[in-house]
């Protein structure tokens, strides 16, 4: 009874403020679907196409200007207050972060639809630009003979390539393959940082081994033992010697060490049960990034890096994109949560410049939350939030109907599942 007073109470003065201030409550309901970005009318298919345009739309300027070998003239080279880095490492970051993300929708067949259009035109663009990035007589050839940066972002560069040989890798020539092998090998000569950095040169060696091209089995050994050494509890892996809170498990190590396992344990190098432990591990990662998005599609500022927005949601994006979402997590509603965000942080579009490039800052252009190592092409980690438009247009997690993520349906009052700490 008191909880129905309570109730009752609730609804009379939300009812008397809005009367208040003249704004209907159906004009207020309608509103805050908006918002929330699900509505009964809002098909998969809907969802779909937005993510299309606005992964077409961020990766544009650097696939079509790398294509043209126009990219160092083009790209504007924003710097965070204070930078710290050599300026030239940012047109790799920008190549191999993007195409890390852009990957797996690339690798889908080719068909007539509209999206297939977008998708073979910019497939065919970045295969072009990828002779270009290698080739020292070209404009565009990337910085990675000096520096450190290099090593991260080749990393990402050989994701993109595990995650779709047969459209990004396999169509290079001959001469451009042997390049890009020539240019991974080059990073040996350098060091970079005792935490995460490790997979880092660890997924480098680990395409070059996967393509047998000759690797060093102890960057990816080691890189495995430290990261197993490095487990907190509860799928946070600590970043080096401490634990930091952020979103590195998710930017980096998670999906990683899983793609570097299944490399590892191919060659006989780790067993089954280590790739399967640490893919438990990135499932309940998944399941805790599901949980904090907002009833209303946001998720919490904090740590490092938050100029790379949406590559926050790598972990659970790639757990739809193979499949492997937690225990009582829908597809739809990773879909449905994830379309929230994604509206929210780039929507408005103040995100982007005039021409298309994106901005330091988290939503919008905030240049003073930018990391002394982050300039223009760091911020292109954000296409790792869309890594589900690798599954099919078919697939249930774009056909399902709309559903409700886990806060929103917990603070509206619905049934949610319990949520308790994981052993593995």
């Amino acid at each position: 009874m008191e909880q129905k007073r309570r109730s009752f109470l609730k609804n009379i003065s939300a009812a008397g403020l809005l009367s208040a201030i003249g704004l209907p409550l159906a004009a207020m309901a309608e509103r805050h679907d908006e918002e929330s970005g699900i509505s009964p009318e809002q098909s998969g298919a809907q969802d779909r196409a937005y993510w299309v345009d606005m992964l077409y739309k961020i990766c544009a300027p650097v696939v079509f200007n790398l294509e043209k070998q126009t990219l160092k003239r083009n790209m504007p080279v924003e710097k965070a207050p204070k930078y710290a880095l050599n300026p030239a490492v940012t047109h790799l970051e920008a190549v191999g972060r993007m195409a890390a993300g852009l990957a797996p929708w690339l690798a889908l067949p080719d068909d007539n639809s509209e999206e297939g259009k977008k998708r073979r035109r910019m497939r065919s663009a970045l295969v072009k630009g990828l002779h270009h990035a290698v080739d020292p007589g070209s404009p565009d050839y990337l910085h990675f003979r000096k520096d450190a940066q290099p090593i991260v972002d080749a990393a990402y560069m050989a994701h993109a390539f595990l995650r779709a040989p047969e459209a990004l890798w396999e169509p290079l020539s001959e001469e451009a393959k042997s390049r890009w092998i020539t240019e991974f090998k080059s990073l040996r000569d350098r060091k970079g940082a005792y935490n995460n950095w490790l997979l880092f040169a660890g997924l480098t060696e680990g395409f070059l081994w996967k393509i047998k091209a000759g690797h060093d089995p102890v960057r990816i050994d080691y890189a495995v033992r430290k990261m197993k050494e490095w487990y907190a509890g509860d799928s946070w892996y600590k970043d080096g010697e401490l634990f930091s809170m952020d979103y590195y498990n998710s930017y980096v190590i998670h999906s990683m060490l899983v793609d570097l396992l299944a490399i590892t344990t191919e060659r006989k190098m780790t067993n089954e049960e280590q790739y399967e432990t640490a893919m438990k591990r990135m499932v309940r990662h998944a399941e805790f990034l599901e949980r904090i998005i907002s009833p209303e599609g946001y998720y919490p500022v904090f740590g490092r890096s938050i100029t790379y927005r949406t590559g926050a949601f790598q972990t659970l994006a790639h757990a739809a994109l193979i499949r492997r979402l937690p225990e009582g997590v829908s597809p739809a509603q990773v879909r449905c949560a994830l379309t929230a965000v994604i509206r929210n942080m780039y929507a408005s579009g103040t995100s982007f410049d005039e021409n298309g490039w994106l901005k330091l800052g988290f939503c919008g252009i905030q240049p003073e939350v930018a990391d002394i190592y982050t300039s223009t092409g760091s911020l292109y980690m954000a296409t790792l939030g869309f890594l589900p438009l690798g599954l099919p247009p078919s697939d249930p997690f774009w056909t399902d109907a709309p559903a409700e993520w886990t806060s929103k349906k917990a603070w509206a009052g619905k049934p949610v599942k319990r949520d308790y700490k994981v052993e593995y």
